[in-house]
């Protein structure tokens, strides 16, 4: 039933009429026109996977621990880019802080996986982070 309200919603959105409708279409309103930052929560999803994976394969009850804890802190933020986008700052602080952290891990065992994806990955994220708050807001 949730999708069929969905697509009432999509369908309407533009008109005049979701102007003066009743509350249970409006609401969507709100959240038709929010962007999702898909590439923070693919980021999130990658770094808590890498936790449970390094609790599966080894074992590492620390691996899993900041796995969970920095995918989470970079699924808020990317909770709060997609709310906001000039919102930026948990996001840019939990992606400088892994790349800094796996920067140094890679710099000290030569391996790529996992410490050099990491701070590859996490590099790319405040790289992404920093142009997107360079960028002039656009006006509508």
């Amino acid at each position: 039933m949730f999708p069929h309200l969905l697509l009432v919603q999509l369908v309407c959105c533009n008109s005049s009429i979701s102007q003066d409708s009743d509350k249970l279409f409006n609401i969507f309103e709100s959240v038709s026109n929010m962007s999702v930052d898909w590439v923070g929560y693919g980021y999130a999803t990658l770094i808590a996977s890498g936790g449970v994976i390094g609790y599966v394969k080894a074992g590492s009850v620390p691996s899993l621990a900041a796995g969970v804890l920095f995918g989470g802190l970079a699924g808020f933020g990317a909770y709060q880019i997609s709310n906001d986008p000039k919102n930026i700052w948990v996001s840019l602080a939990t992606s400088g802080a892994l790349s800094g952290i796996m920067g140094k891990r890679f710099y000290g065992s030569r391996k790529f996986m996992p410490a050099g994806l990491m701070a590859a990955t996490s590099l790319v994220m405040v790289g992404k982070l920093s142009l997107a708050m360079l960028q002039k807001p656009t006006e509508s």
